[in-house]
């Protein structure tokens, strides 16, 4: 696991490329908040999160997947990275931000943006 890559995912990269060009302005996993957002708007307390679908248990295609090897192992490290984003996810709401999740399906399917501008404004 020590391969996969935490930041600068290629979902993550193309939403702020998108995010930028339409002149938004943001800071980049910020030190000191919760959970590490992967985008944080502070002058709106906005957080956007860019869940890798199989990482965090989406309900899609590619978050229903899981290994034939380990079953164990990876049952309880998907639960406990679940588990990790909703607490984290409250202690950043509790500090007065918004959350957002964008996935990587929809970042895929480029169904993201309406989304994400809906929760910017």
């Amino acid at each position: 696991m020590s391969r996969i890559r935490g930041h600068d995912t290629l979902p993550e990269l193309a939403v702020r490329r998108t995010l930028h060009a339409l002149g938004f302005r943001y800071r980049i996993a910020p030190r000191g908040l919760p959970g590490k957002p992967d985008l944080v708007f502070p002058a709106r307390r906005k957080a956007l999160f860019i869940h890798g679908c199989f990482w965090h248990g989406h309900n899609c295609t590619h978050g229903r997947r899981r290994p034939t090897t380990s079953v164990e192992f990876w049952r309880k490290k998907l639960k406990d990275n679940r588990a990790r984003d909703k607490r984290k996810r409250v202690e950043l709401e509790r500090l007065g931000y918004r959350v957002l999740e964008v996935w990587e399906c929809e970042v895929k399917a480029d169904t993201w943006l309406p989304k994400v501008l809906e929760f910017l404004e």
